[in-house]
């Protein structure tokens, strides 16, 4: 298999890993606060969502990616900081997405009556489903993996 395919499935392989321990902190976090109202609700959920998704998923992206140290041992700060920006630049993009939409999603639920750990699972799964497919192609577009 190409190198850059392999690329492709470390970083897909930590998005939803870095989604699946999110999907479980974000539904505790919106039951515990279901006597909110629902934009608190919402808001607060969004930003532990945000917190709890980022620092899994860079943790583990750079996990994966030691091919940012030379042979001495030493990092590549300029091969960093490129593939960095790249990677910034494409999942920002996708989290915009993610973020709008899973805001307006589950304030809906919430306001339809789901239970708020329900409503913060669905709105969470059709969000990140829109983030994968919006950050895949623009990784594609950035060319971070040539």
């Amino acid at each position: 298999m190409k190198s850059k395919y392999k690329e492709y499935l470390k970083l897909n392989k930590n998005l939803l890993i870095a989604a699946g321990i999110d999907f479980i902190v974000s539904a505790a976090v919106a039951q515990q606060l279901s006597s909110l109202e629902s934009y608190l609700n919402t808001t607060i959920t969004l930003v532990v969502d945000f917190a709890t998704y980022f620092s899994v998923f860079l943790s583990l992206y750079f996990f994966d990616n030691r091919k940012y140290k030379s042979k001495s041992n030493k990092t590549d700060w300029t091969y960093l900081k490129a593939d960095f920006v790249k990677l910034i630049s494409s999942v920002g993009i996708g989290e915009v997405v993610y973020l709008t939409s899973r805001w307006f999603l589950q304030f809906h639920f919430l306001n339809i009556g789901i239970e708020a750990y329900q409503a913060s699972i669905i709105a969470q799964f059709i969000a990140f489903v829109l983030f994968m497919i919006v950050t895949n192609i623009v990784v594609k577009f950035t060319k971070l993996y040539k």
